[in-house]
């Protein structure tokens, strides 16, 4: 998740041009999308230390020079596929305008709230979940990639205080808890670390996960009877 606007790295201006300058525009969108889609194959694959320029400029079916004049490092080419697989679009909006995060927000429930947090980060956890364990991992032997996880665990983290402020406006929390630990303990429920251990390793469902995510952040956030039987987590489930 992130909470500040992406930039544009086509060049995009936004203002109008020519038809040569625009058609320009569409096919350097497209090549991006190949390069993008094909490092993120390979990343997820082969792993990002693994995976060099040229076998994803190879992936892709586009010359170095092309992929190098696209996207200077690879770096720049697994922030720009992570920032894709997030938002599920190349749009520069940020998390919190969203229309999940908007409905999160704007939905006077205050389990219907968490419910809608817990759809928006299952959906974006299809899209960029392999990509971001990609991230989590390299991190620990690249500083680059250390950086780029603190962003964006400090992003997730300011996407949760926003959430947990709104839902203390609409219930009261539990004895002794304060917005700031709220958006903590919904930080680690819906970190992606959590979503890969469950569903890609320990073989949940997608179904179940959100079911158990909505029970958890119900009983440990809020004073709220726990969801109805037909919706919390069975074992098996």
């Amino acid at each position: 998740m992130s909470e500040t606007p992406r930039r544009r790295r086509d060049g995009a201006s936004g203002q109008k041009s020519g038809q040569k300058e625009d058609g320009r525009a569409a096919r350097a969108r497209v090549t991006r999308a190949r390069i993008t889609a094909a490092a993120t194959e390979l990343f997820t694959t082969s792993g990002y230390t693994a995976t060099s320029m040229a076998a994803i400029a190879a992936r892709a079916g586009v010359s170095e020079q092309t992929l190098y004049y696209a996207f200077s490092t690879k770096r720049a080419i697994l922030t720009t596929a992570l920032d894709l697989a997030v938002a599920g679009d190349d749009e520069p909006v940020p998390t919190l305008d969203r229309p999940w995060a908007r409905a999160a927000l704007a939905e006077p429930d205050p389990v219907g709230q968490l419910r809608r947090q817990v759809d928006g980060a299952a959906d974006i956890y299809l899209r960029a979940a392999a990509l971001l364990d990609v991230v989590r991992g390299a991190a620990t032997t690249d500083p680059d990639l250390a950086e780029v996880w603190a962003t964006n665990l400090r992003q997730r983290l300011t996407v949760q205080r926003v959430f947990a402020e709104a839902l203390a406006d609409k219930t009261p929390l539990r004895a002794g808890l304060t917005a700031e630990t709220a958006a903590d303990i919904a930080l680690t429920v819906l970190a992606p670390e959590t979503y890969n251990l469950l569903v890609h390793i320990r073989g949940w469902s997608g179904t179940r996960w959100r079911d158990w995510a909505v029970d958890a952040l119900v009983g440990m956030l809020t004073t709220l009877p726990r969801p109805d039987d037909d919706r919390r987590v069975t074992p098996g489930g």
